[in-house]
């Protein structure tokens, strides 16, 4: 059975994109939370890129006293001990639709970026290091790795060596940069390497990041 495509909001930096970036949002937000960054990011006019902003679905988060609000997946209990694995798989289904449906389009999986804040960010990990084409790069921002132990035996070697960008706030208070440190060092055990960015910043995102993005962005999709 086909899983829904989920609603999303599109921004492009100019005609006949190239490549395209889906970026999801963190818990409690919605895909107009990074539309924004598009402009900021200033991108080479020789690089057109569509950006895809997906709307997580509508669920009951236990953290929150059960509160329904969009999330990518449920939050059991803070720091990650127990996890909601179906969530998240099925969220992982959800943003392969979105590639295959930006390959229909005409965009290779090589010039796909995943990207996402802080839920999303997990995500962006869940769904790209398993997925069976190789994509132009993950980026993840103010997260961790979700399923960490899984990832060893489900990762697909078409992703072996995907350039990946971290960064993470120095005072986050709501995801610890030593859980993002701890990541990217179990990442780094499997071989990946990783471009790692710490600001002095809480659980958001600064104007130096935005920067730094920006010019990833156009070292891993390069020219069309």
């Amino acid at each position: 059975m086909d899983t829904p495509l989920l609603e999303t909001i599109e921004a492009q930096t100019g005609a006949n994109p190239s490549a395209s970036v889906i970026w999801m949002h963190g818990l409690g937000a919605d895909g107009h939370d990074f539309e924004p960054v598009v402009p900021e990011l200033r991108l080479p006019s020789s690089l057109p890129v569509r950006f895809i902003f997906p709307h997580a679905p509508v669920r009951r988060v236990t953290l929150n006293n059960g509160m329904a609000m969009r999330a990518w997946y449920d939050i059991l209990e803070l720091g990650g001990v127990r996890e909601d694995g179906e969530g998240l798989r099925d969220s992982q289904s959800s943003i392969e639709a979105l590639i295959a449906k930006e390959v229909s389009r005409g965009i290779p999986a090589e010039r796909i970026v995943l990207a996402g804040f802080s839920q999303g960010g997990a995500i962006t990990f869940q769904a790209g290091l398993r997925h069976p084409q190789r994509l132009a790069g993950l980026m993840a921002l103010s997260t961790y790795l979700p399923l960490a132990g899984t990832v060893e035996a489900e990762r697909h070697a078409a992703n072996l060596d995907v350039p990946i960008f971290m960064a993470h706030g120095s005072s986050d208070p709501m995801i610890a940069i030593g859980r993002a440190q701890q990541s990217r060092k179990m990442l780094e055990a499997l071989g990946y390497e990783i471009e790692w960015h710490e600001y002095p910043m809480p659980h958001s995102v600064c104007p130096r990041e935005i920067v730094d993005i920006s010019a990833w962005l156009v070292k891993v999709l390069g020219q069309a």
